[in-house]
């Protein structure tokens, strides 16, 4: 038996801090610990109650470090690592300009392993645990993700991407072949490990009405699987999707009348919904995820977070890379928070961390399991340093309440507010901590 405590600051959530007073639902005890046994987290409580209760149990002291669950990232594209941050397009030609070339080299297994493992690495150095990812058209694309994923003992989730028009020809599949491929790897991975398969057909535009036909059929035949794509992330994409499916009452009806549309299903972006897409994703409880750094990089639109959550939507928090600017949950908090003022709201910190952790984990239908600091949930941890910088220093010391000392790391913080990162119930980097056994 593996058992370990880990003291420090804690975190945890135990209810919806949008559906209720933040202050009702979060837990916060400054002298705080997490006894982790076999992979799970045992017990939370007072460092001096554990410590009595445990007195031999080998012990990594984290002083005023901050313990939280792991964060969640729900929405990603691990093959654009490598153009993060590339200049100045919208959507359709971010596609056609970065995207496409750079997938295009995912059918080589070796360049798909390596940039598996650095986009997995990358999102442990920032304090996420799990990454909820698109792969290419090459079943090799998802293959190596799951490999890298499984040497770290990551929770993760991924899906062959499916498209069969409207990209380059040496990325296009076909209704048939996407419904094949998928069914195999879906039976090749799901539920092996900590992997999850996720059918994912990149957006109606790329794919025929027989393609998302196909991935419907295979939807209903794994309802247990999860389903993701994109929603309404900016205007022309909108219009071509109108152009596409004349028939279709609007975006949402494009997955819908193909067996598209469940409470099992993950919408990424979901910014220009009208009133009956709205509604119909709250009826059949579907997530929908926030993109916040890729929306305002590449001139998405303001997602309108607290009426999506007000409508007690299944919410997110992603990181879109490389659509999105930046791997850290962190900053993505921080662009949630300034899209949410922008639209008239002050997100509390409180709602901000329950989205990276308890809220994306909602969304991927893990509650409980990930993203949650109580007994039973996978021990997946991130430790953070609320003085990371000179910057943020000088401004959580003048902080009066656990918020007042978080809200700068979430504004202004990145890797180097990771002080460790636990993965299953393992170290996956030991920072400063101070170690000893007791």
């Amino acid at each position: 038996m593996s058992t370990h405590l880990l003291l420090g600051q804690t975190l945890a959530f135990d209810g919806d801090p949008f559906a209720t007073d933040w202050s009702a639902v979060t837990r916060h005890d400054s002298h705080g610990a997490v006894l982790v046994q076999d992979g799970r987290i045992a017990a939370v409580g007072g460092a001096e109650a554990l410590r009595a209760a445990h007195p031999t149990v080998p012990v990594t002291d984290y002083g005023q470090a901050l313990i939280c669950a792991g964060f969640i990232d729900a929405h990603m594209h691990y093959p654009q690592t490598g153009i993060i941050a590339s200049w100045g397009k919208q959507l359709i030609d971010w596609l056609n300009t970065y995207t496409f070339p750079e997938e295009a080299r995912f059918g080589d297994p070796a360049h798909a392993r390596k940039v598996a493992e650095t986009t997995l690495d990358l999102a442990l150095a920032h304090g996420t645990t799990t990454l909820t990812s698109f792969c290419t058209i090459h079943p090799g694309s998802v293959d190596a993700f799951f490999e890298a994923a499984a040497t770290r003992d990551m929770r993760v989730i991924a899906g062959k991407t499916c498209m069969d028009r409207n990209a380059p020809e040496n990325l296009r599949d076909t209704a048939q072949g996407a419904h094949d491929d998928s069914a195999a790897l879906l039976a090749k991975w799901h539920g092996q490990g900590r992997a999850l398969y996720a059918i994912t057909p990149r957006f109606s535009p790329t794919s025929t009405p027989e393609q998302l036909e196909a991935l419907g059929a295979l939807w209903a035949a794994h309802p247990d699987c999860l389903m993701q794509t994109h929603l309404s992330e900016q205007h022309p994409e909108i219009a071509w999707v109108h152009e596409l499916f004349p028939e279709a009452r609007d975006y949402l009806d494009t997955y819908e009348r193909f067996g598209l549309l469940g409470p099992r299903g993950l919408y990424g972006h979901a910014i220009h919904l009208t009133e009956r897409e709205r509604a119909r994703l709250a009826e059949v409880d579907a997530s929908v995820v926030h993109c916040p750094t890729s929306n305002t990089f590449i001139g998405s639109g303001l997602f309108d977070l607290m009426g999506l959550a007000g409508a007690r939507l299944r919410v997110g928090l992603a990181t879109d890379t490389g659509g999105g600017s930046s791997f850290s949950m962190l900053r993505t908090m921080a662009a949630a928070y300034e899209i949410a003022q922008l639209r008239g709201h002050a997100v509390h910190p409180a709602q901000l961390m329950w989205l990276a952790t308890e809220g994306s984990a909602r969304a991927l239908h893990l509650s409980g399991q990930i993203g949650h600091l109580g007994p039973g949930a996978e021990a997946d941890l991130v430790v953070l340093d609320l003085a990371s910088t000179t910057a943020i220093a000088q401004r959580a010391a003048r902080a009066d309440s656990i918020w007042d000392a978080l809200f700068p790391t979430i504004m202004m913080g990145d890797d180097r507010a990771v002080r460790a990162v636990w993965v299953n119930g393992k170290p996956a980097q030991q920072g400063l901590a101070r170690s000893s056994t007791q």
